[in-house]
Parts: structure tokens; C-alpha cells; sequence
């Protein structure tokens, strides 16, 4: 097992080299990076404003010169020193290549830069976000995990019955429903759009409740998580509590079960004892996807609807200002946790089922 687990890590390497690769390829040959923004932004105000790092005024952007042979739109106009200028900033002033080993190489002692439009380094900011996004991933998997095994089992033993079909409808329906139009749903609903104003709207916290005492500090968290936690949960209960459904059914019909019951064994026995661990295994294997759909990709719309400063949201802002030192960040230590865990779960499988290894794969 540990050599088996020193080639995984061995291949992590390779792994985040190629995904770097193609994320570097991508966004930095894509139109409209930071330079062309930063352009736009200033024929927007005028010329009137400027990056504070570059300084200037709108008399000393516009000189009636052309920047002929920088090939940016809506270079027209501007003093080609200012060009070389935001050039040198954004760290175009380089070849494609050397940018992308000077990336290698920081990445490597864990220096992520610093945003470009933020006074503050890509790991701070991360670790200034991430708490939201723990928050809400957290929760969630827990609720789903916590209710969906037990339905799922339920379900299982129960199959074509009453119980089982009423179940199956709703879960189809709830599945049936985008986390983002429940989550509109919800504030429509409970959060002052039109009808009840039970819950809050924004953020995880009330603005007063650092003079709260701590019990309803608490109380106030949870009651801020409420809403998005619950658009959150549907997607990922529905498709847990079907799968734990199949596994059981599919470990039930064994061969092993059938002479655990012809030996007298409870059928509560039968179930945890001996057909639970074997069904658990497809469960733990989708564990890691489960995982990063909900911390990273499914909070994405929820934090924005809900107006949640989580990586999420940091993440889909670094896209459009083209913020390429977080895009490039987030991505790696995405990729990274997605990587690790999956080992994680590798190594549960010999956990549950000694009999499971991998030393010859």
C-alpha cells in the first residue's frame, strides 16, 4: 500500500503540470486580458482615472500618438510608453513561456503573486474567502450525507412500495430543479421578496452580532445558512440517496446475504453487518466529487444570489476583471484538493474492505 501511494502522489505532479498547461494556454491567449481592461476602463472614465500603481492623469495618457505595434484594441490614441508600461505591470512584457515558468517556479515555493486588482497576495485572499465556502460545503455535505444514507437504505428494503415510490417522485422533482432557481425561489419565499420575511438575506452573519454573546452568535450563523445551505442540499441529496438505494439492492440480491439469513442472523444483522460495508464502497468512491462539486463549483451561483463572499464568488470575479494570478491559483489548489482526495478515498476502500488493494495496480 505505500508504494501504491507513493505513485499517486509521484503522479500529481504530471497531473497539475498538464492542467496548468492548458488553463495557461488558454486564458493568457484569450482576448480581452488585463491590459485591454485596463484600456477600456479608461476610455469609459475618459482618461480620467488610472491604476494607482501606474499613476497619470488623462493628459498624460492621451498624447495623439498610435500604438502601432502592440496589437491591443483600443490602443489607438495612447502613448506607446504607457503600453509597455501596463506591459511590464501584467507581466506581458515577457514570452509566453518564460511567464509560464516563472509561474512554474513560484508555484513550487507556494507564491502565488499578488492580485491585480486587489492590495493584498492570492493566499491571503483565498484563506480571507475560504471560511464561506467551508461553511457552506460543510453543512451541506453533512445534511446530505446524514439523510441520504439512512432514505437510501430505507429505500432499498422497502423497494416498490408505498414509501419507495412517494420518495423516488419527490426526489425526482427536487432533483429536477436548479440549485440557483430554488435558491431565487426561496428568497421570493422566505426572505422578504414577496411573501415571508423569515430568513436574512446576505452574508453569514448579522452586522451587530459581534456584540452578541456567543450562543446567539451561533444561533445567527446557522439562521444565515439556512436558505443557501437548503438550494445547496436538493441536488446532491437526490442523487446520494438513489445511489445508496442501488448499491443495496445490488448487495442485497448476493449470494452472501442469502446464507446470512439461512443462519438465523437478524435482518437488521444482515443489513449493517455484513451488506452495509460492502454497499458503502461505491459510496466512499464518489465521496472526493461530492466534495468538490459542492465546496468550489455548486456554490458559485448560491454565493452570488445570496451575496456569500466565498471562493465562489472570488472565482468568478477573477474571470472577468481577468485577474490571472488568482485564476491561476484557485485552479492549482482546486486541482491539488481534488487529487488528494480522491487518494483519500483509495485508501478508505482498503479501510472498509481489507480484502480490497491496490499494490498490483
Amino acid at each position: 500500500m505505500t508504494d501504491y501511494i507513493i505513485r499517486r502522489l509521484l503522479l500529481i505532479i504530471p497531473t497539475l503540470l498538464g492542467i496548468l498547461v492548458i488553463n495557461f494556454l488558454i486564458v493568457q491567449t484569450a482576448p480581452g486580458g488585463p491590459v485591454e481592461r485596463t484600456l477600456a476602463l479608461w476610455r469609459v472614465h475618459g482618461f480620467t482615472d488610472s491604476p494607482g500603481k501606474i499613476g497619470g492623469s488623462g493628459a498624460e495618457v492621451l498624447t495623439g500618438q498610435r500604438a502601432e505595434s502592440d496589437g491591443y484594441p483600443g490602443a489607438r490614441g495612447v502613448d506607446p510608453e504607457l503600453i509597455a508600461e501596463l506591459q511590464t505591470l501584467y507581466g506581458f512584457d515577457k514570452p509566453l513561456h518564460e511567464r509560464f515558468f516563472d509561474m512554474l517556479i513560484n508555484y513550487t515555493m507556494f507564491d502565488f503573486g499578488d492580485s491585480f486588482y486587489r492590495d493584498i497576495s492570492v493566499i491571503d485572499l483565498i484563506l480571507e474567502k475560504i471560511p464561506v465556502s467551508l461553511s457552506l460545503g460543510l453543512w451541506s455535505t453533512l445534511i446530505i450525507y446524514l439523510l441520504s444514507i439512512p432514505m437510501g437504505i430505507r429505500k432499498a428494503v422497502r423497494d416498490g412500495g408505498a414509501f419507495d415510490r412517494v420518495t423516488t417522485l419527490a426526489i425526482i422533482i427536487g432533483y429536477s430543479i436548479p440549485g440557483f432557481l430554488l435558491a431565487l425561489a426561496l428568497i421570493v419565499l422566505f426572505a422578504g421578496g414577496s411573501y415571508l420575511q423569515w430568513f436574512p438575506l446576505r452574508g453569514l452573519t448579522s452586522p451587530e452580532a459581534g456584540d452578541w454573546p456567543l450562543w446567539r452568535q451561533v444561533i445567527d450563523y446557522f439562521w444565515h445558512l439556512c436558505l443557501p445551505v437548503t438550494a445547496l442540499t436538493i441536488g446532491g441529496f437526490a442523487t446520494l440517496t438513489l445511489l445508496t438505494k442501488n448499491s443495496f439492492l445490488d448487495e442485497i440480491s448476493k449470494q452472501y446475504v442469502i446464507t446470512a439469513r439461512a443462519k438465523g442472523l437478524s435482518e437488521r444483522r444482515v443489513l449493517y453487518g455484513h451488506v452495509f460495508r460492502n454497499a458503502m464502497l461505491i459510496i466512499i468512491a464518489g465521496m472526493p466529487a461530492t466534495l468538490v462539486g459542492v465546496f468550489f463549483t455548486g456554490s458559485l451561483l448560491i454565493e452570488v444570489i445570496f451575496s456569500l463572499d466565498g471562493l465562489g464568488l472570488l472565482g468568478y470575479e477573477s474571470i472577468v476583471k481577468r485577474d490571472y494570478p488568482v485564476i491561476f491559483a484557485t485552479v492549482y489548489i482546486f486541482t491539488f484538493l481534488g487529487l488528494v482526495l480522491k487518494l483519500i478515498s483509495d485508501i478508505s476502500f482498503t479501510l472498509i474492505d481489507p480484502r480490497i488493494h491496490f499494490e498490483s495496480q
